[in-house]
């Protein structure tokens, strides 16, 4: 084997690459591990704000609705008109029992009893004074109605009634909703629903931003070491160990690519509320539908499936995406390095030259973005359908569905192997002879 003599500019290049596929390495790393943080808060959100406990809920219907009833009875104040009307309303009922009262005692008597009775009233009651108290005895019974004692009274019964209708109205959900909000609380250390939702609002921000930061890094580097490859691309005693980098850094766009949230799906009622009793019924981001998918996550998906056809898709991703392009990567390797014998068998050399029609990762990119773009089109048609602005009722959806980071590595590192088998056809492998 012939050995390779590097000047010190040589090292110090290659140290820089060296650098550059450590910094991609890590970047792809807390890449990978913040995608899978934001699905898990993401799929903690869906689950307390999911419509099953909130929209769908009696349970919360109840609550709403009984909280706008009793804001509205411990509110309730008679104005002068509805004291008047209530007022005229006891007059006639008195003039009516006092004219009911007259003439059931006036009826024609048969007993002496009833005679002597009919008589005594006669004699000591006149009907036209009665009628003429009934005024005045509205009045008081009207005074006594509006004293703040009475008013407070009747609150407190329309008050426990309400209670005691809501005691008996609720759902198969109370026991499920109350362990998972306890949770989510204390796994938030929160204490109510808007500083839940405030938290993990903030801590998706945040991660957000960190997120697509690493994903710049790990792309800036893999672009950095290209940049450098070009500069170096006349020292040809270089050829091979620049190549063998190269692999390494397509190896990690591949695996980060993999294994990190390619697209996400989110679909929720933003607002709902209306105008009831003078008060507002309202239920804010009730979240119809979440996923997340790494491209690992979707062959797994289909390959538990219970329908054959969706296994059978599943293992053609498996085989055609995952397992032919790591094989090709390594074969490519052996290939370079010439290890001997094996880097000349038939089998390595189809892997590095020849396999490449049947590796399917490109047109795995191109198919989840036609997916995006479908499945975004139908989710804003049909949650537009839902959208009303019609007097007191209003509703409005949101669609978040996107793509994430794990697509554009993986696209990133289908740019990047087409590249490398351009490059593979114009350079000569290492002579390594081995026993």
């Amino acid at each position: 084997m012939t050995r390779t003599k590097f000047s010190i500019t040589d090292l110090i290049l290659l140290v820089a690459l060296a650098l550059l596929l450590g910094g991609e390495a890590y970047s792809g790393y807390r890449l990978q591990a913040l995608s899978t943080r934001r699905m898990l808060i993401k799929e903690d959100y869906s689950l307390a704000n999911s419509v099953t406990f909130g929209l769908f809920s009696i349970d919360q219907w109840r609550d709403r609705i009984g909280a706008v009833i009793n804001e509205q009875v411990q509110d309730f104040q008679l104005t002068a008109e509805q004291k008047k009307d209530i007022q005229a309303t006891v007059e006639k009922q008195l003039h009516s029992l006092v004219s009911k009262t007259v003439a059931e005692i006036n009826k024609p008597q048969k007993s002496i009893g009833g005679k002597l009775k009919k008589l005594a009233f006669n004699t000591m009651v006149d009907s036209a004074d009665l009628q003429a108290q009934v005024k005045p005895f509205s009045k008081t019974i009207m005074a006594k109605i509006s004293s703040p004692a009475s008013q407070k009274r009747l609150k407190n019964i329309a008050t426990s009634k309400i209670n005691e209708l809501e005691k008996q109205t609720y759902d198969s959900t109370r026991v499920a909703n109350y362990a998972i909000t306890k949770y989510m609380y204390q796994k938030y250390k929160v204490n109510n629903p808007e500083r839940f939702n405030q938290e993990i609002n903030n801590q998706l921000a945040a991660n957000h931003t960190i997120m697509w930061s690493f994903l710049i890094v790990m792309l800036g580097c893999v672009l950095t070491a290209l940049l450098l490859w070009w500069i170096l691309r006349k020292k040809l005693h270089l050829q091979n160990i620049l190549f063998i980098l190269s692999l390494v850094f397509a190896l990690v766009l591949l695996i980060v690519g993999l294994t990190t949230s390619v697209i996400e799906v989110d679909a929720r009622i933003k607002t709902l509320h209306f105008d009831l009793l003078d008060g507002r019924v309202a239920f804010e981001n009730q979240v119809l539908f979440f996923q997340s998918k790494s491209v690992l996550g979707i062959v797994s998906a289909l390959i538990n499936q219970p329908k054959p056809d969706a296994i059978v898709v599943g293992a053609l991703i498996l085989l055609f995406v995952i397992v032919l392009p790591l094989l090709r990567l390594v074969a490519t390797g052996i290939h370079i390095l010439g290890f001997g014998k094996l880097a000349q068998t038939g089998f390595v050399r189809y892997l590095a030259f020849e396999a490449g029609k049947w590796d399917m990762a490109d047109v795995m990119i191109v198919g989840m973005l036609m997916t995006y773009i479908g499945l975004n089109g139908i989710l804003k048609s049909q949650l537009a359908n839902l959208n009303m602005h019609s007097g007191s009722l209003v509703m409005e959806t949101a669609n978040g569905t996107s793509l994430q980071p794990g697509y554009f590595i993986f696209a990133g590192y289908v740019l990047f192997a087409m590249l490398l088998s351009y490059i593979l056809k114009r350079i000569k492998p290492v002579k390594n002879s081995t026993a």
